[in-house]
């Protein structure tokens, strides 16, 4: 199985970095991967948060982002907070997921999000 991120020049800078095809296809056949990421579409969201609107456990959202993180389907940011108190927040980090089979191949192709305004960004800050 191969797969790489998108070339197009939608979106953020693509990467010639090989996508792992199983990885991808493992956490979109997972009911709270899928959970997750109609959650983070809109908002990045702490793993509390998921847990909380995904109704699903604490110990649950955490295997659940780290195998989307490794998948590269979310991103992980640092909310940092006027309070002192930082979290790790996930958003979905694709707009499509494409799937072709090839002489026997499974390529994948993600196409990123539109860049946004603090899109280099690791951090976002927060009032608590």
């Amino acid at each position: 199985m191969s797969a790489t991120n998108s070339t197009t020049k939608r979106g953020w800078p693509a990467t010639d970095d090989a996508i792992d095809a199983g990885a991808v296809l493992g956490a979109l056949d997972d009911d709270a991967c899928r959970a997750i990421l109609e959650a983070t579409s809109e908002e990045s969201l702490t793993a509390t948060e998921l847990s909380e609107q995904c109704d699903i456990p604490m110990s649950t959202a955490y295997r659940k982002v780290e195998k989307l993180t490794e998948a590269e389907l979310v991103e992980e940011r640092v909310r940092i907070n006027t309070s002192g108190k930082h979290a790790t927040e996930y958003r979905k980090s694709f707009d499509d997921v494409h799937v072709s089979i090839d002489d026997g191949e499974v390529a994948i192709e993600l196409t990123k999000p539109e860049a946004e305004t603090d899109a280099g960004a690791n951090y976002a800050v927060a009032d608590d």
